[in-house]
């Protein structure tokens, strides 16, 4: 079987990361996006125009 080159285990090492910090970043605009629709929904709910 072949050795990877130094280059290509960088390279592979490089696109995993990248492959999990994109799964992250996802992850938390989803969640901050529904913080923010129910900080909206519950701050709209206690405010009494009448």
């Amino acid at each position: 079987m072949r050795e990877l080159s130094a280059e290509a285990r960088l390279h592979l090492y490089a696109r995993s990361l990248s492959r999990r910090t994109g799964t992250g970043f996802h992850a938390a605009a989803f969640y901050s996006a529904f913080a923010l629709i129910a900080a909206v929904l519950f701050g709209t709910l206690s405010v009494h125009p009448f």
